[in-house]
């Protein structure tokens, strides 16, 4: 009995240390309407202090299969992991099939007679239940994965400090719960690709800029009146620095800002939440 009350308390412990550096293999299923209902997936994560970046890799056969930037939150006191899918790295699918971008509810669970040793398992569902095209359902559906490679962790700063300076390129102050953010190519689309983090964590994971708009939604409020939003410039670009149009709109509020990062420094903008009332 003794043993079995160790057990019950030590295990917490053990599974809350754990981080999910590697890759993970399984199933995905979806409506029994979809293109493949059920499906191999493959999550090649980074965990880096419970920041998750990584990409997804979907396939049925040689011939179907789409990969996909992936980014999103560890929390190890709950084991509980949010994903989401943010770009389209690479598609090749049959005639009529759209890709759904998802977004995951996961758990973390390790040990047991019933399950591989580690294993991440729960939900999907795709934003407004609509694929890419807008037009095409997602209905949403389940997923189970479980470690196949386990990757050392490496103690360092999240990718984005390393080497680099945020620079302050505007501190805006709102009356606004809400943010609405557009990030746009500075001019000639010259193939800039950023990342954009907002308090540490990744909300835009190496996306090109393009003429279309980036759209990024942040809220804010007097509990947590301060939003840092940091771009990151993945490359230089073809014209040197990577540079980006910031469109901003907070209630009556309108700002345009002009960023530049590089291979020293990163743009910060800082919100700050003042109302009025």
């Amino acid at each position: 009995m003794l043993i079995r009350v160790l057990i019950a308390l030590l295990f917490p412990m053990i599974a809350s240390g754990q981080d999910l550096n590697g890759k993970w293999v399984g199933r995905l299923v979806m409506a029994p309407t979809g293109c493949f209902p059920v499906y191999t997936i493959q999550f090649e994560l980074t965990d880096s202090s419970g920041i998750i970046t990584g990409t997804a890799l979907h396939y049925s056969d040689s011939f179907n299969h789409i990969k996909k930037n992936i980014v999103g939150t560890f929390a190890k006191d709950s084991n509980r992991l949010l994903l989401e899918e943010s770009t389209l790295l690479d598609v090749s699918l049959k005639q009529d099939c759209v890709p759904c971008l998802k977004k995951y509810t996961l758990t973390y669970h390790r040990g047991g007679n019933a399950i591989a040793d580690e294993q991440i398992r729960g939900i999907w569902i795709s934003p407004a239940d609509k694929a890419t095209d807008g037009k095409a359902t997602c209905d949403p559906g389940t997923i189970v994965l479980n470690r196949v490679t386990k990757l050392e962790k490496k103690h360092t700063s999240p990718a984005f400090t390393q080497n680099k300076t945020n620079v302050l390129v505007r501190e805006i102050r709102l009356d606004s719960c809400t943010i609405e953010i557009e990030l746009f190519d500075n001019g000639q689309i010259d193939k800039d690709t950023v990342s954009v983090y907002v308090n540490n964590r990744p909300i835009v994971y190496r996306q090109m800029l393009k003429a279309r708009a980036i759209p990024i939604r942040l809220s804010i409020n007097a509990k947590k009146n301060v939003q840092e939003v940091v771009m990151v410039g993945e490359n230089l670009g073809t014209i040197p620095p990577n540079t980006a149009l910031m469109i901003i709109k907070a209630g009556e509020q309108r700002y345009q800002l002009y960023l530049a990062a590089d291979e020293k420094r990163n743009a910060l903008v800082r919100f700050i939440y003042e109302p009025t009332h």
